[in-house]
């Protein structure tokens, strides 16, 4: 099973470990592309720090992300899992896994990124600023150019297993299962599930979509559970617990879409 998750936007400072050794990380098919992107903003906020607040979009309290980018290359590191803090991350709580557990989280869980295009949890990386959807002056949309370097590296790093999808919008657009590989991912949403007026109604609210896909992935660790496809891993997730509710893709080569139906959001 290979999971994939959004980066967190907050992050833990870089650690006190060696500088960053881009031959470490995982996926090295991502190295030219990495390279890339790392010089490109590296040059940025280290020679024009108004210009790079614009490009990233940050707000003027946060004009500290500029030099923290500037000194990428001989910043401490931490595993990424360390560095991406914020609700999911603090919802599936890496650190109090135990050793079995762990090990499944290095081999299973991949974040996407917009500097890095995808980091294993255990590769170290120093703190940094870069969404995906950010547009470089010189690489463009980092969306679309991580496409194609995705699109080299995907296919292997998923192997013939499920896919669980639990990516935002944004880092979707980095890389999008295709043919076979699309028939074993599942992309997964979260809806909290209300009676207004003796009607239910239904709705996506952000900060508990994240939290309940952290426990997810957390139970799903804990559990050892190993889903073979799609449709074992409704079975797997409704054992656990959850209220799920399937879509089978209607046409082949396409990804299944489930719905995890909560009542209470916390």
């Amino acid at each position: 099973m290979l999971v994939l998750l959004p980066p967190s936007e907050g992050k833990a400072a870089s650690g006190r470990g060696a500088p960053l050794k881009p031959e470490s990380l995982s996926l090295p098919g991502l190295a030219a592309a990495r390279a890339a992107v790392l010089d490109e903003l590296v040059e940025l906020c280290a020679a024009d720090e108004e210009k790079a607040r614009e490009v990233l979009g940050l707000s003027e309290g946060l004009r500290g992300e500029i030099a923290k980018n500037a000194g990428l290359r001989t910043a401490g590191t931490r595993p990424a899992g360390e560095i991406y803090t914020g609700v999911l991350y603090d919802a599936l709580d890496l650190a109090s896994l135990d050793a079995a557990a762990k090990r499944r989280a290095g081999k299973s869980l991949l974040v996407f990124s917009g500097l890095w295009g995808a980091v294993r949890v255990g590769d170290r990386i120093p703190s940094y600023r870069c969404s995906m959807g950010v547009k470089l002056p010189g690489l463009g949309a980092l969306g679309a150019y991580w496409r194609g370097p995705m699109a080299e590296v995907m296919p292997e790093a998923a192997g013939d297993g499920l896919v669980l999808d639990l990516r935002s919008s944004a880092y979707t657009a980095a890389w999008k299962p295709k043919g076979a590989s699309a028939e074993r991912t599942a992309s997964v949403r979260v809806l909290h599930s209300q009676l207004v007026d003796g009607v239910e109604k239904r709705s996506v609210v952000s900060h508990f979509n994240k939290a309940t896909k952290g426990r997810l992935v957390r139970d799903l660790l804990v559990a050892g559970a190993r889903p073979k496809g799609p449709a074992e891993l409704v079975e797997t997730l409704r054992d656990l617990g959850y209220a799920v509710e399937a879509e089978a893709p209607e046409r082949p080569g396409r990804a299944w879409s489930l719905d995890v139906v909560v009542t209470e959001i916390h």
